[in-house]
């Protein structure tokens, strides 16, 4: 036999389309090996590592023109992953191996010069599309655990070439791999908002915003617990649902081709430093990889010193923040990523901090206050759905012993809140669209004539009234009432403060 045909798959963004790897040998010409089908220089340097793990394998490299064309050939292939089904390819067309199982299967992997399989990226998403196919997948035994995720998928790590031959010629049958456990959640090694002394309103704000998966924007001097605040937002989310842990381990497979060991139920926490530049915050590359707005997927983005972020930065956020997703466009690729995180944010109220403290007097002219401020463009803001001061503590509220509620009393009454959203909607109140809001969120006409009163007073934009509503529901939801009322309204103004009111 001098051809044969496996089936792999590439990456592109979070999608894996089917590549099928034919391999042709022919003695007609003098010997060579040649890859097709747009491959990039990692693709092409696989001729050489095929070669010798070949030969250290012990099957004979055939001194013939091989031929080895990745279809379709319009597809952009990168990486090492193809190396394995590359090699068994040449050995099926060469006859040192039967091809009888070979359409049965999908592989991955990188060959090491000994033979030996090392670890690829993207292997729990190749295995979704795997098992769509009705095909069983075989890749590095240290990345075959990602795979396993996917129920109903026969999953097969093997340690080196050898060992994925003898397999599929029925030598040394491999054991299916075995999915990972998933670790409970337990709070006591997080951060607890009991640590937060004082601060009522801005506790509260936060209860709300995981409540109702709000983005939340908070405007203080230095050292009042802003960023106190922000790290313990975890400890009061609810935990990750199984679908979502799949989400995020299929991305930080995209990243990682080693697999943890456990996996844990709380919510993604990100916090990049303010130096960080769009790609690294969105995602990119020429072949673009997810960035910290996906790695915060169904988690926490914390964007401390907010108008210390390069402007142009912040604006891309504009876009996830609405779709729940980003989408990089380069020259040659495009890929699409998840971006359904909670954005909280800190800052102060001007470049010394000082700016309408009660007992320190600010060392800013109006000008540089106005250009720190001017770099939260109003679009941005518009999209925030609480926006709230943390004003400096007096003395008496630093020093007093008693302490706030504990994380695991607030956690409580925000799974209640989104326990309740979830029976009435499917989905938080900060994912409703503007026609739920009017059908299914029970919004009192009253209440809707009250905001609809402060529109001109407060320059509401529609996107505006309509988070401020959505907030309104998640209040009501926290007090266990059906109803939105105009209380609810009005306490989520008060949510909604601007700039120069926080200051």
């Amino acid at each position: 036999m001098s051809f044969a045909a496996v089936y792999s798959r590439a990456l592109s963004g979070m999608d894996t389309p089917l590549v099928e790897v034919e391999v042709h040998l022919s003695r007609t010409s003098l010997p060579a090996f040649n890859i097709v089908g747009l491959p990039d220089t990692e693709v092409k340097e696989s001729r050489d590592r095929v070669r010798a793990a070949i030969l250290q394998s012990g099957f004979d490299f055939p001194a013939m023109k091989i031929t080895v064309n990745l279809a379709p050939a319009e597809l952009p292939k990168e990486s090492g992953r193809f190396d394995l089904p590359i090699a068994l390819g040449i050995l099926a067309a060469s006859g040192q191996m039967s091809d009888d199982a070979l359409a049965h299967y999908e592989f991955a992997g990188e060959l090491a010069l000994s033979g030996a399989l090392r670890p690829i990226r993207g292997a729990l998403l190749m295995a979704r599309q795997a098992r769509l196919a009705n095909r069983s997948f075989l890749l590095p035994e240290e990345s075959a655990p990602w795979a396993a995720w996917i129920k109903g998928l026969p999953v097969y790590g093997a340690q080196s070439l050898n060992q994925a031959v003898a397999h599929l010629m029925g030598f040394e049958r491999l054991n299916p791999v075995s999915p990972p456990q998933e670790e409970n959640i337990s709070t006591e090694h997080l951060l607890d908002l009991a640590d937060v002394k004082g601060q009522e309103t801005a506790r509260f704000a936060l209860e709300v915003a995981a409540a109702g998966g709000h983005s939340l924007l908070m405007i203080g001097p230095p050292g009042t617990g802003k960023s106190m605040l922000a790290q313990r937002l975890p400890s009061i989310l609810p935990p990750l649902t199984s679908e979502e842990i799949l989400d995020n381990a299929a991305l930080q497979s995209l990243l990682d081709g080693h697999h943890q060991t456990t996996y844990t139920t709380m919510r993604p926490f990100r916090s990049p430093h303010h130096t960080a530049s769009a790609p690294a915050l969105i995602g990119g590359g020429s072949n673009p990889k997810p960035g910290e707005i996906s790695l915060a997927n169904h988690g926490v983005l914390f964007l401390d010193e907010l108008p210390e972020f390069d402007r142009k930065v912040l604006e891309v956020l504009r876009e996830p923040l609405e779709s729940g997703e980003i989408h990089i466009s380069r020259a040659a690729r495009q890929a699409t990523y998840p971006a359904q995180f909670q954005l909280v944010a800190a800052m102060n109220p001007c470049p010394c901090g000082y700016s309408g403290h009660a007992t320190r007097a600010c060392r800013c002219s109006h000008e540089s206050i106005m250009r720190y401020r001017q770099k939260i463009s109003g679009p941005l803001l518009d999209r925030i759905d609480l926006v709230i001061e943390v004003p400096s503590l007096p003395a008496e509220d630093l020093t007093q012993a008693q302490v706030g509620e504990s994380s695991t009393t607030v956690r409580m009454r925000v799974m209640a809140a989104r326990e309740r959203q979830y029976q009435r909607q499917g989905k938080t109140n900060a994912d409703l669209t503007v026609t739920e809001l009017d059908t299914i969120a029970q919004i009192a006409d009253e209440a809707k004539q009250t905001l609809s009163k402060l529109i001109e007073k407060l320059h509401l934009s529609a996107r505006s009234f309509h988070r401020l509503l959505r907030v309104a529901r998640t209040l009501a939801d926290l007090e266990q009432q059906e109803e939105v009322t105009a209380k609810h309204v009005l306490r989520a103004v008060h949510f909604r403060r601007t700039l120069d009111e926080a200051a």
